[in-house]
């Protein structure tokens, strides 16, 4: 199989929200001075055109008030999807992803951007009277110019809403009036339609699968008869852009506001150069220090420069909040940690060992 079984429900609710939008259409009878006598609410479902002819067959008279039971009557509606295909022109990278909130359990959540479809609908118009099917254009083709944007809740699990736009391609007038007078007369007018839709792959509600440590070994020398030399290690990891812990490592020793970029702290002991603190909702690296003072450079990690009282906690952004980020990466943001190492060991790293090796 290609994955785990997922099952979104978006074709099937995309057919739904169609027909619905079909419903309480009418046709009104008049007589010679324009007085309203009969009005009839056009039903519709769901199947085929010649599913409806075959039961017009089985019934004696189209309007008669004793037709036979299950007998159809005229004028009706019927609808059906008649194929699917791949949209090339509304493609999208099929390696971006998306971030959203599940809305059962409240978490982030990440998937695949959806992938566009077009889906073929079909509505036909079947009467008795040429008058009753204008009656039923005329309450139809006005929206569509050519399309009409239909608003679907593609997905429960992350809420996804999205104007799906319904395009009416081409119309086609059938009348199978044929054969003698007693011969049970049909107007078929045939609307076809594009559903421009999106369908998404499974949402992974974990981690599971995440690339959470990325390492690149950089070589140089081209004998092909001996081993290039390593040169240099690039690795890349996920690191907390705030602190979790709230472990309250200082307190602010003065009260500053958002353009200072030195002030004093009650114990700065446990700071270090590059490093990073938070400061109510605002998290700052540290430049360096003398004495009691930190040099700082303000609103880093996209948060805001803002005011701060004296004997306010101080929380340092340390490897414990790091590890805190790697085992939760579906529920909050994170920044990349670089590093780069130099070799001169002749070494290669091995995938099966997970460690640097010997040829």
């Amino acid at each position: 199989m290609l994955t785990s079984h997922f099952y979104h429900e978006i074709i099937r609710k995309i057919i739904i929200s169609f027909g619905t939008l079909f419903n309480g259409i009418e046709i009104k009878h008049q007589d010679k001075n324009d007085n309203t006598f009969s009005v009839f609410n056009v039903p519709i479902s769901y199947g085929p055109t010649q599913k409806f002819l075959a039961r017009l067959e089985q019934s004696r008279d189209l309007r008669s008030p004793g037709k036979p039971a299950g007998a159809i009557t005229l004028p009706r509606m019927s609808f059906e999807m008649i194929g699917v295909e791949y949209d090339s022109s509304r493609k999208i990278s099929t390696m971006q992803t998306f971030k959203a909130v599940n809305k059962d359990t409240n978490k982030l959540i990440k998937g695949y951007m959806p992938v566009p479809y077009n889906i073929n609908m079909q509505l036909s118009i079947l009467t008795k009277l040429n008058e009753d099917a204008l009656q039923i254009l005329e309450q139809i083709l006005p929206y569509f110019q050519p399309s009409f944007n239909l608003t679907v809740n593609l997905t429960n699990t992350i809420g996804e809403t999205r104007d799906i736009p319904i395009v009416l391609e081409a119309i086609q007038m059938d009348d199978n009036y044929e054969g003698d007078f007693l011969t049970r007369r049909a107007l078929i007018y045939t609307l076809n339609f594009t559903c421009k839709a999106y369908l998404y792959g499974p949402i992974n509600a974990t981690t599971d699968g995440l690339i959470k440590k990325v390492q690149v070994d950089y070589m140089q020398g081209t004998d092909n008869l001996k081993t290039p030399d390593r040169q240099l290690r690039y690795t890349a990891v996920p690191i907390a852009i705030k602190d979790y812990d709230n472990d309250d490592t200082a307190r602010t020793g003065e009260v500053f506001d958002d353009q200072v970029t030195a002030f004093t702290v009650s114990d700065a002991t446990p700071f270090v150069s590059n490093s990073y603190i938070q400061i109510d909702e605002e998290v700052m690296r540290i430049k360096s220090k003398s004495g009691q003072r930190l040099h700082v450079e303000r609103g880093e990690y996209g948060t805001v420069a803002v005011p701060h009282d004296i004997d306010v906690q101080i929380n340092a952004i340390t490897i414990q909040d790091d590890a805190y980020v790697e085992a939760n990466l579906d529920e909050d943001d994170f920044g990349f940690g670089e590093t780069r190492t130099e070799y001169r060991d002749g070494q290669v790293y091995s995938i099966s060992q997970s460690r640097d090796s010997d040829l």
